[in-house]
C-alpha cells in the first residue's frame, strides 16, 4: 500500500460519493482514492512550507472600489418608465401571476 492510498480509502470515496449522489464501481472508487490521495499528499507538502513573515493574501490582484457614489439622479415619470412595457395596467407593469 503506497503513502497516497493510506490518506483516503475506497470506503471514504464511497461515503463522499453517496453524499454527492454519485456512484462508482469498485475500480473507479480505487482510482478516485488514488487521485484524491495524491491531492491530499500535495496539500501536506504545502503545509510543510515555512511561511513565517509572509503577509496574508486574500486577493492576488489589488481591489479598487468601482462603485459610484449613491446619489439620486433624474427620475423617470410613470409614462416614461412604462413606455416600452409589453403590458401595463393603469400605472403598473403587468406581469404573469407567479404561484
Amino acid at each position: 500500500m503506497s503513502n497516497t492510498d493510506s490518506l483516503i480509502s475506497s470506503a471514504d470515496v464511497a461515503y463522499v460519493a453517496k453524499l454527492a449522489h454519485l456512484s462508482f464501481d469498485e475500480q473507479q472508487a480505487q482510482d478516485m482514492a488514488g487521485k484524491l490521495g495524491s491531492i491530499l499528499e500535495y496539500m501536506q507538502q504545502l503545509n510543510e512550507i515555512d511561511t513565517t513573515g509572509v503577509e496574508l493574501t486574500t486577493h492576488v490582484l489589488p481591489i479598487n472600489n468601482v462603485f459610484r457614489e449613491d446619489v439620486p439622479g433624474v427620475q423617470l415619470s410613470n409614462d416614461q418608465a412604462l413606455a416600452n412595457a409589453p403590458e401595463r395596467e393603469d400605472n403598473f407593469f403587468r406581469v404573469p401571476r407567479i404561484l
